[in-house]
């Protein structure tokens, strides 16, 4: 099958997980962005990708570049595609876009002028079209076009790949999957060890951890990806995917993944959202203050996502928190590596810990960092002989 370039969306910071995940499944590195990663393969690769890549947000399958000064230049050069051997004349199609040129006050004028050209080249072949509108759950056309330079895809996710298709109940504002995953990765946690995470919300990082350790695809538990809906679909290779990959993947871990949690609404999401993941029952939650969290003796990691004053929360409350986060890591977890994910880093300073690591990452435009402790054995040992 013909290879093309495959243009995988993330957000900022995740692209070197995205790169290690690409590299693991064999795909070869072709250019490296500040929100993505360029690889080539068919469009059967796709599957794969939308399958098991766990920080990448879109997968995007490249059909065409060229310059385009206006609307009506690049209405041309879309309508020259052989869209016939892409799309249903029959189907659903949807087109979104990133539009900076200078012609183009609306991005959503360009979207329309795109399926202008693409319904009309079929209405002049077949006396037909294909309907269309901004529903992402079948056959996505994705637009670039910066300046005069235009890049035209199809999104074989449709809708993004943080939609993992698990997180049925939210609570306050929980983290983005992709970024869950990414955190894990960083640490270099595989199911290796003990993953504790208190203060966990709707449990987003316990299940990403559960999923990681089992080596299960994130993809897995979803039915509708935008692939489907694109002609030459290979329906009997996507099942063997998902069936090698379900008999690959373990179906114990080893060692203990705890969430805890002082709210019981938090812990009732999280409970219901890793049963919906398939792996509430490899999952030990409690309600709990996060200082109360019982950290098995074993070694592992612990990872912590405390408020950093954006939404709320006093500053003086917050910094007892951060104070506590510090004294909880010397009393109750040495032996293994903290982590605390955290956008304030005025509050990081009141962990009273040194870093070993300080890994940037952004949730949404907020600049972030993952602080790595390293709890020596002897840290109960040197505050209790004082």
């Amino acid at each position: 099958m013909k290879k093309d370039r495959i243009l995988i969306t993330s957000p900022k910071g995740l692209p070197p997980y995205l790169k290690e995940e690409l590299l693991s499944l064999g795909f070869p590195i072709i250019a490296e962005y500040v929100a993505g990663i360029e690889t080539e393969g068919s469009l059967d690769d796709t599957m794969k990708l939308n399958l098991f890549l766990r920080t990448g947000h879109r997968v995007l399958y490249h059909l065409k570049d060229f310059h385009a000064v206006n609307a009506d230049q690049m209405y041309k050069e879309i309508r020259d595609v052989r869209w016939e051997d892409y799309l249903h004349e029959d189907g659903y199609m949807s087109v979104t876009s990133s539009v900076d040129n200078p012609t183009i006050k609306d991005s959503r004028f360009a979207n329309q002028k795109c399926k202008d050209a693409i319904v009309d080249r079929f209405y002049a072949q077949f006396g037909r079209r294909p309907d269309s509108g901004p529903d992402q759950s079948k056959a996505v056309v994705y637009l670039y076009w910066k300046g005069n330079d235009c890049s035209l895809y199809l999104d074989t996710s449709g809708e993004p790949l943080s939609k993992r298709g698990y997180r049925k109940i939210s609570y306050k504002a929980p983290m983005q999957e992709t970024l869950a995953a990414a955190l894990i990765m960083a640490t270099g946690w595989n199911g290796n060890s003990n993953f504790i995470n208190p203060m966990c919300g709707s449990g987003t990082l316990a299940i990403e951890a559960a999923l990681i350790g089992l080596n299960r695809p994130p993809g897995i538990l979803r039915d509708n990806f935008g692939f489907m809906y694109l002609k030459g679909f290979n329906k009997i290779l996507w099942e063997k995917l998902r069936k090698d990959a379900k008999t690959s993947a373990k179906k114990l871990l080893k060692y203990k993944v705890v969430a805890t949690d002082i709210n019981s609404d938090a812990i009732e999401a999280a409970k219901k959202n890793a049963d919906t993941a398939g792996v509430r029952h490899l999952i030990e939650f409690n309600i709990c203050d996060f200082r109360e969290t019982q950290v098995p003796t074993e070694k592992g990691i612990i990872m912590l996502n405390p408020e950093y004053g954006e939404r709320m929360g006093q500053k003086e409350e917050l910094e007892k928190v951060y104070d506590e986060i510090g004294d909880f890591f010397k009393q109750r977890c040495m032996g293994y590596m903290g982590y605390i994910f955290t956008g304030n880093f005025d509050l990081a300073k009141k962990v009273g810990l040194r870093t070993k690591r300080r890994i940037p990452f952004f949730n949404g435009n907020i600049e972030c960092r993952l602080l790595e402790y390293e709890l020596y054995e002897g840290s109960r040992k040197s505050k209790s002989a004082l």
